[in-house]
């Protein structure tokens, strides 16, 4: 920071008049992928994910007029990050191109970095001319959902907008780094008790949970209902739990290890099973009604029923188990395929027992802003475990693609360390 006065004094605590009179840098510290880089993983089996993530200077784009510049003290990994840095499915130096055609400020977000992050929390130091809520020295969080309030669909809700992108994943500019470029529609602020990295740590997944089990769009769960958690310990899963936990309903995690297992129920499960358990290695099941049948069995012992409501993100190697066990009439919803997103079931347990699948991706604003007020009531805690420096986010992305972290994983950025920024004591 000795070449950038600007992140120094936020650094600082300078007041907003301070913060307005120093300069933007031309460039700054992000972590970032090199479309030179696209065929690194070609051929390889073990696409390890600290040889494709750089952390270094990239250029400090011009802000639009909806836009607001963060300095960003702390971010948090998610697995779209994972993704990015392996090229897969496909580079997302692709998103960028095709964002890019649409010309005018879409265009800045093609270039041969892609600056990737899709949580962040920070103090916005710009705001672009047409931007009304905020101003420079507001402590904010970021939504990753980007969304283009021209389309009509868009003001129905945010997420079915055919222009909607994932901050971080399908645009530039993204949080893992010492600046971030936001659209004002994606800020909420930062819950004042907590840390720079606790508050970074929420947006994308517990945002995300909550659309899937609690919003009319996602499953609509409601007291009493038995919600089957994949990936339990995760950072989706716990927030999933304690919002299961907390809605009045039973919750039932599944994970692969018994220090994974102790986590789960800290986080709020009811009950945990060890994949293990139930034949899954990790693997695709040849029968999926054959670990379906031992899943379904445990969980009648321990609850006397059926889940109502699937919480499925594992894709691939889970999708059929879940479509199976899942009680007659009930829900599967899906926000995504860590293990592979080419599922097969045996849809005849989905036509004859009318069970729904639902497709459920990031939240809304509005959404979004529920999330926030339970965790500014302490009625949702953050699922931080474990904090690296932004030097370090190959890393802390390696721990996330091995599936060896539990909760969320946490970046500082401008943070000189952590437990900083909270402004309150906890609320009980």
């Amino acid at each position: 920071m000795e070449h950038d006065p600007l992140a120094a004094a936020v650094v600082a605590g300078a007041t907003p008049e301070e913060l307005s009179a120093l300069p933007v840098p031309a460039d700054y510290t992000a972590a970032h992928l090199r479309a030179e880089d696209v065929d690194t993983f070609a051929g390889v089996d073990d696409k390890d994910v600290r040889k494709s993530i750089h952390v270094g200077r990239v250029p400090m784009p011009e802000l639009a007029p909806d836009e607001v510049l963060v300095a960003v003290m702390a971010s948090g990994i998610n697995y779209n990050t994972v993704w990015s840095a392996m090229f897969e499915p496909v580079p997302t130096f692709a998103f960028l191109r095709r964002f890019g055609r649409e010309g005018a400020w879409a265009a800045r977000h093609d270039t041969p970095q892609h600056v990737v992050g899709s949580d962040a929390a920070g103090v916005v130091v710009r705001a672009g001319a047409g931007v009304r809520r905020w101003r420079v020295g507001d402590r904010v969080v970021v939504s990753p959902a980007y969304v283009d309030d021209e389309e009509p669909a868009t003001h129905a809700d945010g997420m079915l907008g055919a222009g909607q992108l994932a901050w971080g994943f399908e645009t530039n500019f993204g949080g893992l780094a010492h600046y971030c470029v936001a659209r004002a529609s994606q800020l909420l602020p930062k819950p004042a008790h907590l840390t720079w990295e606790e508050a970074a740590s929420n947006p994308l997944c517990a945002g995300t949970a909550y659309r899937m089990l609690v919003s009319d769009r996602g499953a609509r769960m409601k007291q009493g209902d038995v919600v089957l958690i994949w990936g339990a310990a995760g950072g989706l899963g716990a927030y999933a739990a304690q919002l299961v936990r907390g809605g009045g309903g039973i919750a039932v995690g599944v994970v692969s290890s018994e220090e994974k297992a102790a986590r789960a129920r800290e986080f709020g499960c009811h009950v945990v099973v060890n994949r293990h358990e139930i034949g899954l290695d990790g693997g695709v099941p040849e029968d999926p009604s054959v670990p379906g049948r031992r899943l379904g069995k445990l969980i009648r012992a321990a609850v006397g029923e059926d889940p109502h409501i699937v919480f499925e993100h594992v894709g691939r190697a889970t999708f059929g188990v879940s479509v199976y066990v899942v009680r007659r009439g009930g829900t599967v919803v899906t926000c995504g395929s860590t293990s592979g997103y080419q599922h097969e079931f045996d849809n005849r347990y989905l036509w004859m027992r009318l069970k729904r699948v639902i497709g459920s991706h990031g939240a809304n604003l509005d959404e979004q802003a529920a999330t926030h007020r339970l965790l500014e009531r302490g009625l949702l805690r953050p699922a931080l475990t474990a904090t690296y420096p932004l030097e370090e986010t190959g890393e802390a992305a390696r721990l996330v693609q091995r599936g060896q972290h539990t909760g969320k994983v946490g970046v500082l950025a401008l943070a000189p360390g952590t437990g900083l920024g909270a402004e309150i004591p906890g609320v009980n």
